[in-house]
């Protein structure tokens, strides 16, 4: 199977599981997760129609995004890996999505460090929706004090949130926690926020978290492969 065919499949599950679950056609937006994998293959990506990238690494991303910009300008790389302050210039100044915000500093920094010319920078908090130690990510009871300090900064758009949960194979499971940050999400939008976007699912549950409303998947290994 090369890439476009696997391009190909994946996007024939997400339309399937939007029709099974009564999303509007088209409502869910696949991210080619990239990390890890040279930027030939984030081409053969390309030529399957694949516009929107995400990465783990601050510097693999800028590097990536500097080498592919001269033929390819209409990319959109988002970062979804843990964020170091000391990186935040190099995000700002590359990524049109950050889905890993779980802090006000980090927020504040991307929001001063936008070069004043780009678009401004769409913004998920990070969720813990499954309180694992070793993820990043802020305590649900914490979302609607960040997400009223976020929303307040100027060059950056919160947008929804994101949750990676512990990994489940139980289908009705995997549903029951990707339904908890959609219920984060509609009572901050209750509470006035306008927010158009859940970043859940991947290769193994994007079924569900298609079920529950996510807008964007994160798929990595069924489009590339095993990583090096």
């Amino acid at each position: 199977m090369t890439i476009r065919d696997n391009i190909q499949t994946i996007g024939e599950r997400i339309r399937a599981a939007e029709q099974r679950f009564g999303r509007k056609p088209g409502s869910v937006q696949l991210l080619a997760v990239s990390k890890k994998h040279p930027s030939a293959s984030i081409r053969e990506a390309i030529d399957a129609g694949q516009t929107c990238f995400g990465e783990n690494y601050v510097q693999e991303m800028v590097e990536k995004a500097a080498e592919l910009a001269n033929d390819h300008s209409n990319l959109d790389w988002h970062f979804i890996g843990p964020i170091q302050s000391n990186k935040t210039r190099l995000i700002a100044s590359t990524a049109r999505w950050v889905h890993s915000v779980d802090s006000l500093k980090i927020a504040q920094r991307l929001s001063d460090q936008k070069p004043a010319d780009a678009p401004e920078i769409n913004i998920c908090l990070q969720v813990n929706i499954s309180n694992e130690i070793s993820k990043s990510g802020i305590q649900p009871e914490e979302l609607a004090a960040l997400a009223s300090q976020i929303a307040a900064l100027p060059g950056i758009r919160l947008r929804g949130l994101m949750a990676i949960p512990a990994p489940e194979q139980d289908f009705a499971q995997q549903r029951a926690v990707f339904a908890q940050v959609r219920a984060l999400q509609e009572d901050l939008v209750a509470q006035g926020f306008t927010l158009d976007t859940l970043s859940m699912g991947m290769t193994d549950d994007m079924e569900a978290a298609i079920a529950e409303g996510a807008t964007i998947v994160r798929i990595g290994t069924a489009i590339f492969g095993t990583r090096a």
